[in-house]
C-alpha cells in the first residue's frame, strides 16, 4: 500500500465517522479486560431492560458511569479513552442507542451526582433519562435534587415541566402558605394540607398584563387553564367559576371551585386583585360553611379555603386566622417571581439609589 493509499484510507474512516487511530500504549493496561466486563454486563442487562425500559436502562447507565468515574479516578482515564469506550461499545451493540460520548459523560456525572444506587432505584432510575439529565445540568444541591427527583415522580412531569418547575423554584415555594391548618384539621390531614398548597403562586403565563380587579385575574386563569391546574399542583380538579350559592335567599358566587382528590376535600379559591386585607378572611369562612352545608358530600372531609391575594403581610394574615374553626391559607399571587430571588442574586443587583445615580436621575422624578 503506497503513502497515498494510507492517507485515503484514514481520511475515509474519519468520514465515515470512525475516531482517530489510538497509538500503542495510549490506553490503559486493562482497558480491554474493562471493556470486556462492560460487553457482558450490558449482554446480560438486556432482556431485563427491554423488559423494564427506564428503570434497569437507568440502573444500567449509573453502572457504566460509576466504572468511568472509578477509573478516572484511580488510573486517570480521559476524554480521549471514553472516546474509544464509545466506539467500542457502538461496534459491539450496533442495535443499542446512548454510547455517545456525550452520553458516556452523563452517566459519569450521574453516577456522581448519586453515589448510593440504593437511592438511584428508588428514584432517579423511576424517571426518565431525559429528565435525569436536566436534573444534572440545573441543581447542583444534592437535597434539591432529590426533592425534584420524588416530584417528578410523584407527578408524572415531562422533561418541558421539570425545568419549568426547577426555574420557578417550586422547591422554595411548596408548603409556605400562611394558614391554620394546625388548630383546625387533625395532625395527618393538617401536614398533607399545608404541603399541598405554596406561596407565592406564579401566574408567569398572564404575561406582564396588570389585571384591574378579580374579574380580569378569573377570566385571564380561565384562558390558561391548563397552566393554572399545574400550578396549583397535582390533585387539583376544577369544579368550576363563579358557582352560585343560595343563603337565606340571597345568592352567593365562589370565584373559583376545586376539590382535591387526595385531601377528598372541596377547596374554595377566592381571588384578590389588591393586597391582603383582614375583612376577607370573614367572608371565606363564610363560604367554607355554605359549601359544607350545601355541596359537602358526607364522606367529604371538611372544606378548605384558599385565599390568594396580590401582596400579603404574614403577621397580619396570621393574626387574622386565628379564632377561626375553618381551615383556611393566605398566599401571594404574581406574575413573576419579583420577591423570591434567591440570595446568592440579591447582592449583584443594582440598588435604586445605583440606578437612579447610573441614569442621572433628579430629585421627585
Amino acid at each position: 500500500m503506497t503513502d497515498k493509499d494510507r492517507k485515503f484510507t484514514g481520511r475515509a474512516r474519519q468520514d465515515a465517522g470512525f475516531p482517530a487511530p489510538v497509538g500503542k500504549g495510549a490506553l490503559p493496561a486493562d482497558y480491554a479486560a474493562v471493556l470486556e466486563g462492560l460487553k457482558e454486563r450490558i449482554q446480560s442487562e438486556r432482556l431485563r431492560v427491554v423488559l423494564s425500559a427506564n428503570a434497569a436502562m437507568i440502573l444500567l447507565y449509573w453502572d457504566i458511569g460509576r466504572i468511568i468515574l472509578e477509573r478516572q479516578e484511580q488510573q486517570g482515564w480521559g476524554a480521549r479513552v471514553i472516546d474509544r469506550l464509545s466506539h467500542d461499545l457502538k461496534q459491539a451493540f450496533p442495535d443499542m442507542t446512548g454510547f455517545s460520548p456525550r452520553n458516556l459523560k452523563y452517566m459519569r456525572k450521574f453516577a456522581q451526582a448519586w453515589p448510593e444506587r440504593q437511592i438511584v432505584q428508588r428514584t432517579a432510575a423511576q424517571i426518565p433519562w431525559r429528565n435525569n439529565q436536566v436534573l444534572l445540568d440545573k441543581l447542583d444541591n444534592p437535597e434539591i435534587r432529590l426533592w425534584y427527583a420524588k416530584k417528578n415522580l410523584e407527578c408524572g412531569w415531562s422533561r418541558n415541566i421539570l425545568t419549568m418547575q426547577i426555574e420557578s423554584r417550586a422547591h422554595q415555594r411548596q408548603g409556605r402558605t400562611t394558614h391554620n391548618f394546625d388548630l383546625t384539621l387533625p395532625p395527618s390531614d393538617s401536614d398533607i394540607a399545608a404541603q399541598v398548597f405554596k406561596d407565592p403562586y406564579l401566574f408567569d403565563f398572564l404575561g406582564t398584563a396588570d389585571p384591574r380587579n378579580e374579574r380580569e385575574v378569573e377570566q385571564a386563569l380561565m384562558d390558561h387553564i391548563q397552566q393554572f391546574l399545574l400550578e396549583m399542583g397535582i390533585g387539583f380538579a376544577f369544579v368550576g367559576r363563579q358557582v352560585p350559592l343560595e343563603v337565606g335567599d340571597q345568592d352567593f358566587r365562589l370565584d373559583l371551585l376545586f376539590y382535591h382528590l387526595k385531601l377528598r376535600c372541596f377547596v374554595v379559591v377566592e381571588l384578590k386583585a389588591v393586597p391582603f386585607d383582614p375583612a376577607f378572611v370573614g367572608k371565606l369562612n363564610f363560604y367554607l360553611s355554605a359549601v359544607d352545608d350545601l355541596l359537602r358530600h358526607p364522606d367529604d372531609q371538611p372544606t378548605i379555603g384558599l385565599l390568594l391575594c396580590k401582596s400579603k403581610n404574614k403577621l397580619v394574615a396570621e393574626y387574622a386566622l386565628r379564632g377561626f374553626s375553618k381551615p383556611m391559607s393566605v398566599a401571594q399571587w404574581q406574575t413573576q417571581l419579583t420577591d423570591t430571588l434567591p440570595d446568592e442574586l440579591k447582592g449583584s443587583l443594582p440598588s435604586i439609589e445605583e440606578i437612579e445615580a447610573e441614569l442621572g436621575g433628579k430629585d421627585g422624578e
